[in-house]
């Protein structure tokens, strides 16, 4: 009996720490989740050794820096990996596409080669925030840094598709990021959006303020790229800078020492549940296939969660649950 495999394409030389990375990252992957099909791209010495009945390797000559202008080098490095690897989801070879490399090339080969689904103006990039109540999907976090509302209607309607698919929310409530709950609050900008929001999203409850962000207050959070932005590195880096100071406290002295073996599976506990990588990556929504997006710094852990999910949100048709979002 055949199997229906699932087929995503992963770029071999994403992150800081390709190729080795990846492909212990991909063995995981592949052990986890038997109907996974991998078309692994990348240079020939690397790619051709790790091809297996469930890993094809797919030649590119070329691979894009993370400090190379990223518009410039996916269109003047077409042979590249992350280059070749929207092509083949373009092309209809694979369903997604898996890179832990630049942000910015990913999202301009994605724009670009795969296009973007009828009807979107923009893609955005979101991210999954682990918060107290529930997970909270946050977008855009860097795509737009200038938008305009319609654009943050388009994304509330991505976000909540992507919340229903990833995350399994039948309902996802939607909150638009300003300074205050009032709709008279915040920007022209923000105030217009409120008004949209409220006459055209199911779901939308209103204003959420920054508190409400790692608080879980609702399912999806909008707002532009440049706030949600910043808004993402300062909970990492906030959350950061407290689980270094927790360790510094409880290895000071001889007490502290014993009390932190007792707490300490809790604490492990507490980090991996807080840790965004679990989620797999960002995803770049409005694009015509899935893109999802890891971190640079990504271990082979995070890499296998991104595979996952890259495989999750094709089996859970992403692509077709936001253009019928958008076309409500």
């Amino acid at each position: 009996m055949t199997r229906n495999r699932t087929i995503i394409v992963v770029d071999a030389m994403g992150g800081d720490h390709a190729p080795d990375v990846v492909a212990e990252g991909l063995a995981l992957a592949l052990g986890a989740d038997a109907d996974l099909q991998v078309l692994l791209v990348g240079p020939e010495a690397v790619v051709t050794p790790l091809a297996s009945d469930r890993c094809e390797p797919v030649i590119a000559t070329e691979v894009i820096g993370m400090g190379e202008h990223p518009a410039a080098a996916v269109r003047g490095k077409k042979d590249s990996s992350i280059v070749v690897g929207c092509r083949l989801v373009k092309d209809g070879r694979a369903g997604g596409f898996f890179s832990a490399g630049s942000t910015g090339a990913c999202m301009a080969a994605a724009t670009l080669v795969m296009g973007r689904i009828p009807g979107i103006a923009r893609p955005a990039i979101a991210a999954v925030i682990p918060a107290a109540a529930r997970p909270t999907v946050l977008l855009d976090v860097g795509a737009n840094a200038d938008v305009k509302a319609d654009m943050l209607v388009q994304f509330a309607r991505m976000g909540a598709a992507y919340a229903r698919v990833m995350l399994g929310v039948t309902e996802p409530s939607i909150g638009l990021l300003n300074i205050g709950e009032e709709p008279s609050k915040g920007s022209a900008l923000a105030q217009e959006a409120h008004g949209l929001m409220a006459a055209s999203v199911p779901g939308f409850v209103g204003n959420v303020e920054g508190r409400d962000v790692p608080a879980g207050a609702v399912d999806v959070i909008v707002t532009d790229g440049f706030t949600g932005n910043v808004t993402l590195k300062v909970l990492e880096g906030l959350a950061s800078v407290l689980f270094k100071e927790m360790k510094t406290a409880l290895t000071s002295t001889l007490p502290n020492r014993l009390a932190a073996s007792v707490v300490a599976p809790a604490i492990r506990e507490l980090k991996g549940r807080l840790d965004p990588e679990a989620y797999g990556g960002a995803p770049l929504l409005g694009v015509n296939g899935v893109c999802i997006i890891g971190h640079g710094s990504s271990g082979a852990q995070a890499i296998a969660n991104g595979i996952a999910a890259t495989a999750r949100a094709v089996r859970g048709d992403l692509t077709g649950t936001i253009a019928r979002a958008v076309s409500d």
